[in-house]
């Protein structure tokens, strides 16, 4: 393979807005060792893999040292890799092997809170005296000796820990292990600023930033009264009072120097704060991930609650948001896997019988909208919820706690189960399927979590065979992302008038006009063009529009009435 000159890509500066995204799992990627983790040397060894897809950037997630309580988001040490997972020279030598290739390397930040484990808390714990103490969110107990509020853990619980030694609490809004970092210390941000210009000294060129938008508190620490669901706390904490401040000062002092791309994970946010994250002139972040879109199967916004997914929903957020963020100048980044979900093809569509057309599907929808894409691995093969039989297979700490709390409610071990199945981000987090050899070719040695026993079917190795594999249409679509300008410019309208199948939606510029079409049910599907829309049309240029692709291998003629077999999907391009 001939490498490519790195001084000669990506010279425009917005040169993220054209690309895609390739999350890897490192956990679960690929192990060199045989000790049944992935490591990092396994992500250089599959390099050229993911520069034929196409990708332009490699997400690599948390690979510092850390007591792995939530798979590496609870850092221990932000500047020292996990042996676990290789060494410092490893890292170096995958930052040197990805910009050989043209390719960019973005990294985790996880700032909002760090392990208990870090010297910066358990300095802070010696005493209320210690020059660490501020680093933290230490309250007096209440009254009662119970924690300070009324917040929840969002794994469940109180946000509160306490600490016998200086009869305090600390905050933790994710696992007990996982203390809350105090931004209002400029010295904190100090800290921060410092880690993130040794990661970009090491080549790092992009940062995707856990849940910042959690950062600023409002310092009143009041308990929630519960009058907005979900009640816990959030409403105090969420996109809070100086969040803007802290993530523009990381913009003057670390991105802007180094010409990072950025991506802020957003929990509960709002359109109107995405806007301002990402809109160049505010000068914070280069885009933003927010998670409306993947609350559609949560009734009343309880995740731990089952329900079919609401298709109407789905539709309205992913419109509001493309016609929000246009409006306000901002961008979003495209996805419907992470780490953090359930295998989309198995929660929205049919990863069995309608297995390639439901992967190919999803991917369509998506890669048609405004925004930068990003594809979890194993996602462009089509890699789908594998079939959990017992709660031992289970490894995340979310999923463990919440299968006991869900009984502590007074489900039954089966009904708790059940909903562990469906919602558990181990999902995702099952080894990369590589080929049909024992283990699917991840470890030679014994996995840390189950494999998916589907993987003699689905495959890298069987997909890059077949011409018309989910994965080759994964690898034209990064191509038409590069190619066809309207894709990255055009405004966005809605075209199905809430179908109850149909998913359709125009991309227009001043040259050109993209449709996507998608039927996102089990059964044919009739659709009809809104009038308003044919009617700025002449017959002939619809009869000469370019499928750009589809997923069947009839494809109907693109006219005002089209007929849609099961899960089909195509994007026509008219100029």
């Amino acid at each position: 393979m001939q490498l490519i000159n790195k001084a000669l890509i990506h010279q425009d500066t917005d040169w993220w807005r054209k690309s895609v995204v390739y999350q890897v799992y490192p956990k679960s990627f690929n192990d060199t060792t045989g000790n049944g983790t992935g490591d990092i040397r396994g992500l250089t060894q599959k390099l050229d893999y993911l520069y034929e897809l196409g990708v332009d950037i490699i997400w690599l997630q948390p690979v510092y040292v850390s007591p792995q309580r939530d798979n590496g988001y609870d850092v221990a040490d932000y500047c020292r890799i996990n042996p676990d997972f290789g060494t410092m020279k490893d890292f170096e030598e995958l930052s040197q092997e990805i910009q050989a290739r043209g390719m960019r390397l973005m990294i985790d930040i996880v700032v909002n809170h760090s392990s208990t484990e870090h010297v910066w808390f358990k300095e802070a714990r010696q005493s209320r005296d210690n020059a660490y103490r501020d680093y933290y969110i230490w309250r007096d107990p209440a009254p009662d000796g119970g924690p300070p509020n009324n917040w929840k853990s969002k794994f469940g619980g109180p946000a509160w820990q306490y600490d016998q030694t200086t009869d305090q609490y600390f905050l933790t809004l994710f696992d007990k292990t996982q203390a809350d970092l105090n931004w209002e210390n400029p010295k904190v941000r100090q800290e921060v600023v410092k880690l993130l210009e040794f990661w970009a000294e090491k080549g790092v060129s992009g940062f995707r930033l856990d849940v910042i938008n959690l950062i600023s508190k409002d310092q009143r620490f009041l308990s929630d009264d519960r009058s907005t669901a979900p009640g816990d706390g959030r409403k105090y904490y969420t996109d809070g009072p100086r969040v803007h401040e802290y993530i523009h000062e990381l913009y003057e002092k670390v991105f802007r120097k180094y010409n990072n791309v950025t991506v802020g994970e957003m929990s509960s946010t709002s359109l109107e704060h995405c806007i301002r994250y990402s809109n160049p002139e505010q000068k914070e972040l280069s885009m933003t991930f927010n998670f409306h879109h993947l609350k559609v199967d949560y009734p009343k916004g309880q995740k731990w609650e089952l329900m079919p997914y609401d298709f109407e929903m789905l539709k309205s957020l992913f419109s509001e948001w493309q016609i929000g963020m246009q409006q306000g100048g901002s961008w979003s980044a495209l996805f419907f896997n992470n780490h953090d979900q359930p295998r989309a093809i198995s929660r929205f569509l049919d990863d069995g019988a309608y297995h390639a057309e439901s992967a190919k599907l999803l991917a369509t929808t998506l890669h048609g909208l405004q925004g930068t894409p990003y594809i979890f691995q194993g996602e462009e093969i089509g890699m789908a919820n594998p079939k959990w039989s017992d709660i031992e297979e289970f490894r995340d700490v979310e999923s463990l706690n919440m299968y006991r709390i869900l009984q502590e409610q007074g489900k039954s071990a089966e009904e708790a189960l059940n909903m562990i199945r469906e919602r558990s981000r181990d999902n995702s987090r099952t080894p990369m399927q590589w080929d049909d050899s024992p283990n699917a070719g991840f470890t030679s040695g014994t996995p840390w979590i189950k494999v998916d026993e589907r993987y003699p079917q689905i495959n890298v190795q069987a997909q890059l065979k077949e011409p018309s594999s989910i994965y080759h249409h994964y690898q034209k679509l990064i191509r038409l992302r590069k190619t066809v300008q309207v894709i990255t410019d055009g405004n966005y309208q809605r075209l199905d008038e809430a179908h109850p199948q149909i998913y359709a939606y125009q991309r227009s510029n001043e040259k050109e006009t993209l449709i996507v079409i998608s039927n996102f049910s089990g059964q044919e599907a009739e659709f009809d063009l809104p009038d308003s829309f044919y009617s700025q049309l002449q017959a002939q240029v619809l009869a000469s529009a370019e499928l750009l692709i589809g997923n069947t291998e009839q494809v109907p003629e693109l006219k005002q009435s089209i007929t849609l077999s099961p899960y089909a999907s195509y994007m026509w391009l008219l100029r």
